[in-house]
């Protein structure tokens, strides 16, 4: 493992090293190497039996031509991501040499919820609380809550969460706590802090306890608010900013991170943009009151784990190097909550352990949503001009009609804010809430060229490929404690629900003007564009699945060969391929530290999102394209059930969710049963030769093989997570529907 700097002279103290991972790099461009070889071989067999076909017409044309098109589909993602392993990178930082706590810069966190049902606000309120106790000088820290469900309940909350804060982030601070998140310290979630200041200290164990007790009646006041009438989002409402001050401190001896609660207006026929625009009205409050130089990005489930993530993420932001051209520092996500199963996939194991590892060797990862610190600056579009010959029009006409806002642009941060005079006056409060408003972003370059850009749904991944477009460099910093913590899906509802609009996000792009495989080459590296270019093309895989999981089967049962027999050559480059895609898969597997049932779900998921998911999001994207329909995002239910987590826990699939999803999975894994019964019926008694279909007959078995829960959840199980017999009875006429029109298809000539 190579050590390097970013620091020039190696006679000072760097703040931060990265490592190439030579080892791994070598591995990954042998395979590439020898795995191209084996497709350049493949296609050449592919080409080649078409062309005798075509000459001969000895067997229909359809299924060999569909095969190749699936192939192609795949060959074609498949180079895209190998851009992502080339040269992949760890890093190490020193914040102990950071400079002393009047020099940093100051730093707005910006959490953003949006349904008080899905997302209960005692988790945001953990949320909030966690980042108002990070181990940052408290007048440099500024934390804003996006409320874009309007919701009263959220308000009081806060309230009470600030009153709460109050004896919280002393707590942490005096005793050294490091799970900074109540919830979870003192539900012992995650990690246990054995090694506090004084854990021997009888007052200390007493401070607990009443700091405890105070948790506890905060949660009942927030959990009661919850669960009233109240509790629901408003989606006609004017704008709502109010900065929290705590009346009731005569001595305001504690210092806390300003606090700011702000739920942009909501108009039914005024467009939102989603999370991006409640993030851009976040931008422009934030710039009337604190306007800090840097943002972290917190989604309302993802809480502070470690008290010093902001100072780490410093040690490359104030690098010399770095700086000028560094936009953000993405750190990975992490859960409290996963199963040692993790069957949903729920990790996202190969993301942010793998793939932002190799994105970080070339321009830097992508904006993940949250955990990331970003410099405010690169979200803006500044012109080119100096700050004697301003161009106020020009300025308007980006920004918008807010002098005050206009004026914030070149106006540096309010280091030293005072709640009682000027900056809280009803002037400046009245002037937030006006770019709070539904009009304020009319006529100007607003979620186009500035703030978190509008295209798609997946403002995060649109936003990160601009920059990177725009010659921005991120890097990725992966401690070893997780500097966030969140809560992951646990059932296949939310799984494919979710992959879903992921899969819309990525289409919306790959079928713009900004697709990244047009658009980037131009304008950052080759490879990097790779990068965006993959994930905005993975969705059509839906093509190779759908294929795959039908036509070898249909060609099967209609005595149609499309693979070549073992006794052939090039038999044995297709089993070369598959071998080793899956070593090189479970290699990479191990070099994670995650055990290699990792996998068994990993393929799973990769063939249930490829037959639900990225269809329905690659048709929404099209329809939304065309102008069938508009787009539109739910967000992922956080409210914990117990039966869903028990079974998740268990390692057992839940299979309520919609029969949209489940009627195609389950009629392709039926037609895949049913495939392989017949062939093994066939070569049994000698109707077929097991040379001739051997590869056919594997593809079935391997299916059936992956799919074996889905079977499971049809046939055995009798519990409230199985399948329900109606959705059974669908899946078998469907199956029955492709069979008839899978024949007509194939034996076409």
């Amino acid at each position: 493992m190579a050590l390097q700097t970013n620091n020039s002279n190696p006679d000072d103290h760097p703040l931060n090293l990265f490592h190439i991972q030579k080892s791994t790099l070598i591995i990954n461009r042998l395979y590439i190497l020898f795995h191209s070889i084996a497709i350049i071989l493949i296609f050449y067999f592919r080409i080649n039996s078409i062309i005798t076909i075509l000459n001969s017409k000895t067997q229909p044309l359809i299924p060999h031509l569909l095969i190749f098109i699936s192939e192609l589909t795949l060959t074609f993602i498949w180079i895209l991501n190998q851009a992502c392993y080339w040269r992949p990178v760890t890093r190490t930082v020193f914040p102990e040499r950071l400079p002393e706590d009047e020099n940093l810069p100051p730093i707005d966190v910006f959490i953003c919820t949006a349904d008080p049902r899905a997302e209960p606000p005692l988790g945001v309120m953990n949320t909030v609380i966690s980042a108002m106790a990070l181990n940052y000088p408290p007048e440099k820290l500024c934390v804003y809550v996006s409320d874009d469900g309007g919701c009263p309940v959220t308000l009081e909350a806060m309230r009470e969460a600030l009153k709460f804060a109050k004896i919280w982030v002393p707590f942490c601070n005096k005793y050294g706590v490091k799970t900074i998140c109540p919830a979870a310290y003192f539900t012992g979630q995650k990690e246990i802090d054995d090694d506090v200041v004084v854990d021997s200290d009888d007052g200390f164990e007493a401070e607990k306890c009443r700091v405890k007790e105070e948790y506890e009646l905060f949660g009942e006041k927030v959990s009661k608010a919850s669960e009233s009438e109240r509790c629901i989002s408003n989606k006609d409402h004017s704008a709502v900013v109010e900065v929290m001050v705590d009346h009731e401190s005569k001595h305001n001896q504690t210092k806390l991170p300003l606090l700011v609660y702000v739920s942009r207006e909501k108009r039914p026929f005024y467009p939102h943009h989603f999370k991006a625009g409640a993030l851009n009205a976040l931008l422009r409050v934030s710039s009337l009151i604190s306007n800090a130089p840097y943002i972290l990005g917190l989604d309302c489930d993802m809480y502070c784990n470690d008290t010093n993530s902001a100072r780490q993420a410093m040690c490359f932001h104030l690098d010399p190097n770095l700086s000028s051209s560094l936009a953000f520092v993405q750190f990975p996500q992490s859960f409290h909550n996963l199963s040692k199963h993790d069957i949903y996939e729920s990790e996202l194991r190969c993301t942010f352990k793998t793939l932002w590892r190799g994105m970080d060797g070339l321009k830097g990862p992508c904006l993940s949503g949250t955990g990331y610190y970003l410099k405010r600056e690169a979200l803006y579009e500044l012109p080119s001009m100096l700050e004697d010959m301003i161009n106020l029009e020009e300025l308007k006409q980006n920004f918008g009609l807010s002098n005050e806002f206009i004026r914030s642009l070149f106006k540096k941060c309010n280091t030293k804010i005072d709640c009682k005079n000027k900056l809280f006056d009803e002037l400046l409060l009245q002037e937030t809430k006006h770019l709070a408003s539904c009009e304020y972003e009319n006529d100007t370059k607003w979620g186009k060229e500035v703030g978190f850009r509008y295209i798609s749904v997946a403002e995060d991944y649109f936003t990160s490929f601009n920059m990177h477009c725009k010659h921005w460099l991120s890097v990725y910093h992966m401690p070893s404690r997780p500097s966030f913590l969140g809560s992951c899906t646990t059932n296949l509802n939310d799984l494919l629900t979710q992959g879903t609009r992921w899969s819309a996000g990525l289409m919306e792009v790959a079928l713009s003007r900004y697709s990244p495989f047009f658009y980037g080459p131009s304008r950052t590296s080759i490879l990097q564009s790779f990068c965006y270019a993959w994930m905005a093309f993975l969705p059509t895989t839906f093509v190779f699945s759908w294929i795959i999981a039908i036509i070898p089967q249909l060609s099967l049962l209609n005595n149609i060969n499309i693979y070549p027999k073992v006794s052939n050559p090039f038999f044995f480059v297709f089993v070369y391929v598959f071998v080793l895609s899956n070593l090189q898969h479970m290699r990479e597997i191990h070099s994670t530290g995650a055990s290699l049932h990792a996998w068994k779900h990993e393929q799973r998921v990769w063939m249930v999102k490829g037959i639900t998911s990225h269809l329905y999001g690659s048709i929404h994207a099209i329809m939304e394209k065309i102008g069938v329909k508009e787009g539109n995002f739910l967000p992922t239910n956080k409210v914990i059930n117990e039966d869903e987590t028990k079974l998740y826990q268990m390692g057992i699939y839940n299979f309520q969710t919609s029969s949209i999803f489940l009627v195609p999975l389950c009629s392709l894994v039926t037609l895949n049963l049913l495939t392989f019964a017949v062939a093994i019926i066939q070569i049994t008694f000698h109707k077929v030769h097991f040379n001739d279909v051997f590869m056919q007959t594997f593809l079935s078995f391997y299916i059936v093989l992956m799919g074996y829960p889905v079977l499971e959840g049809m046939m055995l199980r009798k519990d409230k997570g199985r399948i329900a017999p109606n959705v059974s009875c669908y899946s078998v006429i469907f199956s029955v529907f492709v069979l008839s029109f899978g024949k007509l298809l194939v034996t076409l000539f």
